[in-house]
C-alpha cells in the first residue's frame, strides 16, 4: 500500500512525501528509521465502505476505555514498566475486544514498535487524537503525564456524554412514538378516511391536503424510502470518511450557531493542554504548536496551528500569529499567550487556558442540557398538535354540514 506524510526531520524541516509499505506500522518504522517525527500518515487507497460497519460491531464500550486508560496512567505513574503494566492490564480487563488488543499492544512493544504505533493499530478503539498526544509525549518522554490527561479528558468527555444522554433519553423516547405515530396515521387513517370528506364535498383545509397526499405516498412507496434512506445514510457516511469531507465536517462543526462556539472551545482546551504537555518536555515551540495541532482531532484547526508554527519560525510571536485567527481562537487566547511570552512562562499560561476552557466547556453543557429537553418536548407537542388538527378540522366541518 502506499500512505502519505508529513514529518519533521531533527533540524525542523517539512518533508512531505509517499512512502509504499505493506501495513501503516512498518511505514511508520521506515520513516522513523530516517530520523523523521512523523506529524500525519494516510493510505491514499479509500477504505472499503463496509470497514465501518465491521468497526462498529468490534467495538468497545467507552466505560470500558475511560477504566483502561486511568488504570494504565495509575500504573506508569507508579513507575511501573510498561510490559508489566500491559500484562496486568491484560489480567484485569473483562471485555473480550479490550482484552485481546492489549495482548497484541504488549506483543508489539515486545517486538520493538513504540507505544502509539501498537495502539494505532487498534484505531477502531483508540481515536486518532489519543494516539497523537501518546505519540507527541513519547518524543519528551512524558508518556505518564499524557496518559493521566487522558484518563481525566476521558473522563470529563464521559460525564458530559452521560449527562446529555440522560437529558435525551424521554425527548427521544417521544420523537419516536411520533414518527411511528405520524406514520401509522398518514400511511393507514388517512387513506381510508379520506373517501368519507370526498363523498360529502367539504372543502378540506390545506394542512389536511398535505397529510394526505404524505399518506398516499408512504403507503405506495414505503419500502423504496427505506431503501433510498440506507443508501443516502451509507453515501453520506462514506463521504464524511474522505479528506474533503471531514473539512466540510469540521466547517459545519464549527460555525453551527450555539454549538460552533462549543466546538471551538473543545479544541482550544485540547490544544492548550497538548501544548503544555509538550513544551514541558522541551520541545521547541514551533514544533511544539504543530505537533499539537495533530492532537487536535479537526482538520482545520490543524492547518492553522501548522500555518501560526511556520509563521513562528519565520520571526513572529505565537500570540501575534494565533491573534490573526481569531476565527479559531478567541481573543483571550492570544492575550494569555502574550503574556507568558513576556513573562517565560508559556507552559503554565497553557495550562490556565487548558482549564478555564474546560470548565466553559462543561457550563456551556450544562446550559445546553437544560434548553434542549423542553426545546424538543415543545417542537414535538406543535408537531403533534397539527397532525390531529388535520383530521379534526375536516371531521368538524364534515358536522356542520349534516
Amino acid at each position: 500500500m502506499k500512505y502519505r506524510y508529513s514529518a519533521r526531520t531533527k533540524s525542523g524541516e517539512l518533508q512531505v512525501g509517499f512512502v509504499e509499505s505493506i501495513s501503516k506500522e512498518a511505514a511508520l518504522n521506515i520513516l522513523s528509521s530516517h530520523d523523521l517525527f512523523v506529524l500525519s500518515i494516510e493510505s491514499i487507497e479509500r477504505p472499503a465502505w463496509y470497514n465501518g460497519l465491521v468497526n462498529f460491531f468490534n467495538r468497545i464500550k467507552r466505560q470500558d476505555l475511560v477504566i483502561f486508560t486511568r488504570q494504565f496512567a495509575t500504573m506508569l505513574e507508579a513507575s511501573i514498566p510498561l510490559g508489566d503494566s500491559l500484562k496486568s492490564l491484560y489480567r484485569q480487563t473483562k471485555n473480550g475486544i479490550l482484552r485481546e488488543a492489549i495482548f497484541e499492544i504488549s506483543s508489539d512493544i515486545s517486538a520493538g514498535l513504540s507505544l502509539s504505533q501498537a495502539l494505532e493499530r487498534h484505531s477502531n478503539i483508540f481515536s486518532e487524537f489519543y494516539i497523537n498526544l501518546i505519540r507527541s509525549a513519547e518524543v519528551t518522554g512524558r508518556v505518564e503525564e499524557a496518559m493521566k490527561f487522558l484518563a481525566d479528558y476521558l473522563e470529563k468527555e464521559m460525564g458530559l456524554l452521560t449527562k446529555v444522554r440522560n437529558a435525551l433519553i424521554y425527548p427521544v423516547f417521544v420523537v419516536v412514538l411520533f414518527i411511528v405515530t405520524g406514520g401509522i396515521l398518514m400511511g393507514v387513517v388517512f387513506p381510508q378516511i379520506e373517501p368519507i370528506f370526498q363523498e360529502s364535498n367539504i372543502a378540506l383545509p390545506m394542512v389536511t391536503q398535505i397529510f394526505l397526499a404524505a399518506g398516499h405516498f408512504l403507503a405506495n412507496w414505503w419500502l423504496a424510502i427505506i431503501l433510498v434512506f440506507i443508501i443516502l445514510l451509507i453515501l453520506v457516511i462514506d463521504y464524511f470518511r474522505t479528506e474533503e469531507g471531514k473539512v466540510v465536517f469540521d466547517q459545519l462543526a464549527i460555525n453551527t450557531p450555539i454549538f460552533g462556539n462549543l466546538f471551538k472551545k473543545v479544541y482550544v482546551a485540547r490544544f492548550a493542554e497538548a501544548a503544555s504537555v509538550l513544551i514541558k518536555g522541551g520541545i521547541p515551540i514551533a514544533q511544539a504548536i504543530e505537533i499539537s495541532g495533530h492532537t487536535i482531532g479537526s482538520i482545520l484547526y490543524r492547518d492553522a496551528l501548522h500555518e501560526a508554527a511556520e509563521s513562528l519560525r519565520r520571526g513572529e510571536l505565537l500570540s501575534q500569529a494565533l491573534e490573526q485567527r481569531e476565527n479559531f481562537f478567541p481573543p483571550l487566547v492570544s492575550q494569555m499567550v502574550a503574556v507568558g511570552e513576556n513573562t517565560g512562562r508559556l507552559d503554565e499560561m497553557f495550562d490556565r487556558i487548558s482549564i478555564f476552557y474546560t470548565r466553559d466547556v462543561d457550563s456551556l453543557v450544562s446550559s445546553l442540557v437544560e434548553l434542549i429537553q423542553p426545546a424538543l418536548i415543545l417542537f414535538i407537542g406543535a408537531l403533534v398538535g397539527l397532525l390531529f388538527a388535520s383530521i379534526l378540522l375536516p371531521i368538524y366541518n364534515l358536522v356542520q354540514v349534516f
